[in-house]
This record gives C-alpha cells, structure tokens and sequence, in this order.
C-alpha cells in the first residue's frame, strides 16, 4: 500500500513538474496558458514536491505567496500521509 501511495505521489509530481515547465515556456511565448488553479490544483492533490521544483527550477510562480503557501500545505499533507500508512502497515 505504502508503495502504491509513493508510486501515485511520485507520477502526480512528474506531471506537475512538466506542467509547471510547460505554463512557464507558454507564459514566454505569449500563447495559451495553464490556469493558476490547475497548476494549484496539481500541487495540492499530490504533486506538491513536483510543484515546489517546478517553481524552484523554471522560475515560475515564486513571487506569489499563494504558490508557495499551496504546494507547502499539499507537500506537508502528503509527507503525513506516507508516514501515516507506513507506520500502520509496519504495526
């Protein structure tokens, strides 16, 4: 179980990594863009390590507070949540 929950967390920050490369590469080409709550939504849902790098790596979105605020509370959720299932699977 611990593994599968790892597994779903890890894809879901993959994706949002891509995302958050892909709105930033859009924001400089002037064209279509991610809405802020998709990429909030991605984060919060389970790709807050995903969104956090996003943001560190491609430069995006690191002056709005919201931003961090989101991606911080999914990625506390998220450590909670891999330490509530391997501590119940390990007992």
């Amino acid at each position: 179980m611990l593994r599968i929950f790892a597994l779903i967390l890890l894809v879901i920050s993959v994706l949002t990594f891509i995302v958050y490369g892909l709105d930033k590469h859009a924001a400089k080409a002037k064209t279509w863009r991610t809405p802020e709550r998709r990429l909030l939504l991605f984060g919060f849902v389970g790709g807050a390590a995903g969104g956090l790098l996003g943001m560190l790596i491609f430069h995006h979105k690191t002056r709005k507070f919201y931003f961090w605020l989101v991606n911080l509370l999914g990625l506390t959720w998220q450590i909670i949540a891999l330490w509530y299932i391997g501590t119940k699977l390990a007992s």
